[in-house]
């Protein structure tokens, strides 16, 4: 058996990695039924079909350009100040909520079986004055887990709510 195939033994799995992981897994779950909503809030705002609105969605390749531009065609003139502060609302929530659907998207995660922490590794380079630090460590206690949880809970809240308004506008659905 080589090195690869003993890195990796099911009988051994970790319960606490796997609580967190199906947990990370459900808010991606969640996160990404959320995002794709913002095709029908473009559509709407932008006057156009559901199929222009899903080419302009995924040729934007991240959350925060999605936004923006979700943010920016509310913020046009020929929309209502009621709709424009609905959607204002709605993509602030989201916005929020990405803190932490990224600190768990963006790490590797390490455990130590011997002292039982699970912690996370942040996969980003942090730019200071004179120098740069890479691999930020965070322990994932329950506190984190229940963070997690509560994440879950808003995005899904926010689905319902996003859903709501694109009824009540008659945004293409």
């Amino acid at each position: 058996m080589g090195a690869a195939e003993a890195a990796y033994n099911p009988q051994t799995t970790d319960p606490v990695l796997d609580d967190i992981l199906r947990r990370v897994g459900r808010l991606n779950y969640t996160w990404t039924n959320t995002e794709s909503l913002l095709i029908h809030l473009i559509a709407g705002l932008a006057g156009v079909e559901k199929d222009a609105a899903v080419v302009i969605f995924l040729t934007l390749s991240t959350t925060r350009a999605r936004v923006d531009l979700v943010q920016r065609l509310a913020k046009l003139e020929k929309v209502d100040a009621a709709l424009r502060d609905e959607i204002l609302g709605v993509t602030s929530r989201l916005t929020k909520e990405s803190t932490l659907r990224n600190k768990y998207n963006h790490c590797i995660y390490s455990f130590d079986p011997e002292e039982g922490r699970l912690q996370t590794i942040m996969m980003r380079i942090q730019d200071r004055r004179k120098d740069i630090r890479v691999g930020k460590t965070e322990p994932v206690t329950r506190n984190e887990t229940t963070n997690i949880d509560a994440s879950i809970e808003r995005l899904e809240q926010l689905n319902v709510d996003i859903w709501t308004l694109v009824q009540k506008h008659g945004f293409p659905a």
